[in-house]
């Protein structure tokens, strides 16, 4: 598999030596099929899961007065599971800048949000801009991380791919509102329109193990902002952040949260495209 970093490849070896002789076949091999294409999930999200562990984990043992604040000992955390990542090769370095981007994408707009007061942070520590935790960074780098993993990993070709440019505008129409809207009217629906009629005629085709399969990429938009919703949740119910509705109390993300991490999801797609060019399937 192209593009696999040295830890990959070697991992891949691995499993392909256990597998191999695997009925091709039938429930088994279709069994087999699932619990890999579980494992590489798993194995993209590797950066996103370690955060949240960690936030979960400083919620459920950190003391409130421990001398190194709460947000503090996230921002140390995080940077450490970057250089982990880098330093074992599970990211490399041509990833390494556009992650950067989803860094600084993702701060400028938690600064904005803080301000105008659309969620909020504990006000402890002091490895922070304004009102925003330097942790929060990384959690945007988490997305991106993915992103580009599982595009390695799955080894991700696509049918009909919207012209490059058209996806990078309306990805800047979409970073655009999410500050907007707070002044004028909100164009996200808008906008969601016309990221549906740009990318409905393309399909995405990924390969587990021995069997390739494919999806409406709009479907994998809808599933992955899904699970960053659940994350959210969890992450806004250890306190890492909270929404004004939260203050009081805890209660579930709104569910209109999924079209701002839809509309995310092209962001983050757009990026990505940055280091790896969407390939045509008979590349």
């Amino acid at each position: 598999m192209n593009g696999l970093t040295r830890v990959e490849r070697y991992l891949d070896r691995i499993a392909n030596r256990l597998l191999e002789g695997r009925s091709d076949r039938g429930f088994r091999a279709g069994l087999i099929e699932f619990l890999v294409f579980g494992l590489k999930q798993a194995w993209a999200c590797l950066f996103g899961a370690l955060m949240l562990v960690a936030i979960v984990a400083a919620r459920l043992w950190w003391p409130d007065d421990a001398a190194l604040a709460r947000n503090d000992m996230l921002v140390i955390v995080a940077v450490g599971i970057q250089v982990l990542m880098l330093v074992t090769r599970l990211e490399t370095g041509r990833e390494l800048w556009v992650i950067v981007l989803f860094h600084i994408t993702g701060t400028i707009m938690e600064l904005f949000k803080t301000d105008v007061g659309s969620w909020l942070y504990d006000p402890d520590g002091v490895l922070r801009i304004g009102g925003v935790p330097l942790f929060t960074g990384f959690m945007y780098a988490a997305v991106g991380s993915y992103m580009l993993r599982v595009y390695r990993l799955m080894d991700l070709r696509f049918d009909r791919y919207p012209r490059l440019w058209l996806t990078a505008v309306l990805a800047l129409l979409a970073y655009a509102n999410f500050f907007t809207h707070h002044y004028v009217w909100d164009a996200r629906w808008v906008i969601l329109a016309a990221v549906i009629v740009v990318y409905f005629r393309t399909w995405m085709h990924f390969r587990v193990y021995r069997r390739t399969f494919k999806m409406p990429i709009l479907v994998a938009f809808g599933l992955v902002a899904m699970f960053i919703w659940f994350a959210e949740n969890i992450a806004t119910w250890a306190g890492a952040w909270a929404y004004p509705d939260q203050v009081d109390g805890w209660e579930p993300v709104s569910w209109m949260k999924l079209v701002s991490w839809f509309l995310l999801m092209l962001i983050s797609v757009v990026l990505v495209t940055f280091v790896y060019r969407p390939r045509a399937v008979d590349e």
